[in-house]
């Protein structure tokens, strides 16, 4: 870790407000990426990139300068948009059909070749139903298992397995939708 990123951190610890602000402003366009690609739209995205601040401030005192200050740091707005989702859907009990689990999202050979900007496909993560973008999230940009899903989710591995499958084809959908009306 550089030595600035660690006086900053110290800063942040005793509450300097201009140290803060710097770790912000540092942090900010990543930290930010992560609520976008977990929540459905801007405001969300905004309400739930606020709060993990807050808590990252709160909690900034609790990093032993063990590991990358960046990975600690998105762990909280991972585990922060997380929270909101699950709160969304703790009423909601999700009716899986037994299916066939597809692997990859370019199972269908008519992907190849497939060319969308960076953008569109972040536009199209966001439009996922909020089960679906939260389990494609945590397996692709988030490398987890899908045992680790299971268990932070509270649900089992086939429900992960199933629901990242639904939502590969789902935006594999969209995205030919959307490639389709590009060649038209």
């Amino acid at each position: 870790m550089d030595k600035k990123l660690r006086i900053l951190i110290q800063k942040c610890i005793e509450k300097d407000r201009e140290g803060q602000r710097e770790l912000y402003m540092l942090l900010s366009p990543v930290l930010y990426g992560i609520c976008l690609k977990y929540m459905k739209n801007k405001t969300e995205a905004d309400d739930v990139f606020q709060d993990a601040f807050i808590k990252l401030f709160q909690k900034i005192d609790q990093y032993k300068f063990n590991g990358s200050f960046e990975g600690w740091a998105k762990r909280i707005f991972v585990n922060e948009a997380l929270e909101v989702l699950r709160k969304k859907q703790r009423r909601l009990h999700i009716a899986i059909e037994d299916t066939i689990v597809e692997n990859s999202i370019d199972g269908n050979s008519d992907n190849k070749g497939l060319a969308i900007s960076q953008n569109e496909l972040l536009e199209h993560i966001q439009q996922l139903p909020d089960n679906y973008r939260m389990i494609f999230n945590l397996f692709v940009f988030e490398d987890y298992s899908h045992k680790k899903i299971a268990e932070k989710l509270n649900i089992a591995e086939g429900t992960s397995k199933s629901l990242l499958s639904r939502a590969k084809r789902l935006l594999r959908l969209k995205i030919n939708e959307e490639t389709s009306k590009k060649v038209s």
